[in-house]
């Protein structure tokens, strides 16, 4: 088990490939707080598979791109299991919209939950990182923090954004045996919570579009637990050596 004894704060864990990993590391050993914002029966659906690999598990509902949620978030998991060795932040929402119809309070709440809930929770869990002089750290970013698109402007400041404060984390953080990295996922397959943000995957064919099959050289979309493998590794001793970088899920699609 390459996460045995470890305890993992993941965000976004209710669904997708926040679910898939929360699996994953819960297979291979790790006890696990697990936040999603809402709908408490899947997120808890979550933490019973997972217990079922003997994991510990707190499932919590909580909007991480609040400070005092993600603190309270914190404090509970740090009652409970007494540290934090892994972060994982999965939580994100997204738009596709021109720019002059993004709203000053859209732009901001985007930017709370893409990037500003990495920076809250970070904050709330170094210091027992820096206690231990061990931790990691990983947030997933899209394919947007490396290109951008039409219609996506608020992403794609988000993502760059997120890419940035891992580097700055690593650069900081590294010389104390603080790891941090950035996982880029891109055309996942994954159930949309918000499927009218999507339309080219509603009805026609569904191959075309940004991230349909047709414009990927694996000629195929990727598994959620293909995403997770890719944490897994991060996670885990097998990249030890790796700080402040970022590894690319996404098919082949920016080769």
């Amino acid at each position: 088990m390459q996460l045995k004894g470890k305890t993992a704060l993941i965000s976004g864990a209710g669904r997708n490939s926040g679910r898939a990993i929360a699996i994953t590391f819960a297979r291979e050993g790790a006890d696990l707080i697990l936040i999603a914002k809402q709908r408490a029966d899947s997120l808890n659906e979550v933490a019973k598979e997972c217990e079922s690999f003997g994991a510990k598990v707190l499932p919590v509902l909580a909007d991480v791109g609040k400070h005092e949620e993600v603190n309270r978030v914190v404090q509970l998991g740090l009652e409970r299991f007494g540290k934090i060795d892994q972060l994982v932040s999965v939580a994100a929402y997204r738009d596709h919209k021109p720019f002059f119809e993004y709203g000053y309070d859209e732009w901001l709440q985007t930017f709370a939950v893409n990037v500003h809930s990495t920076f809250y929770l970070a904050k709330a869990i170094l210091p027992g990182m820096l206690e231990r002089k061990s931790g990691n750290i990983i947030a997933l970013g899209s394919t947007l923090s490396l290109t951008s698109r039409k219609n996506e402007a608020m992403e794609t400041a988000c993502k760059h954004g997120l890419y940035g404060l891992i580097k700055a984390l690593a650069a900081e953080f590294t010389p104390h045996g603080i790891r941090a990295n950035f996982l880029i996922i891109g055309s996942i397959e994954n159930k949309r919570a918000n499927p009218e943000l999507y339309p080219w995957e509603a009805g026609g064919d569904p191959t075309i579009g940004p991230s349909g099959p047709r414009n990927l050289p694996m000629g195929r979309k990727g598994k959620s637990q293909e995403v997770a493998n890719a944490a897994l590794f991060l996670a885990s001793d097998q990249s030890s050596f790796i700080s402040g970088d970022r590894i690319v899920c996404a098919g082949g699609k920016y080769i």
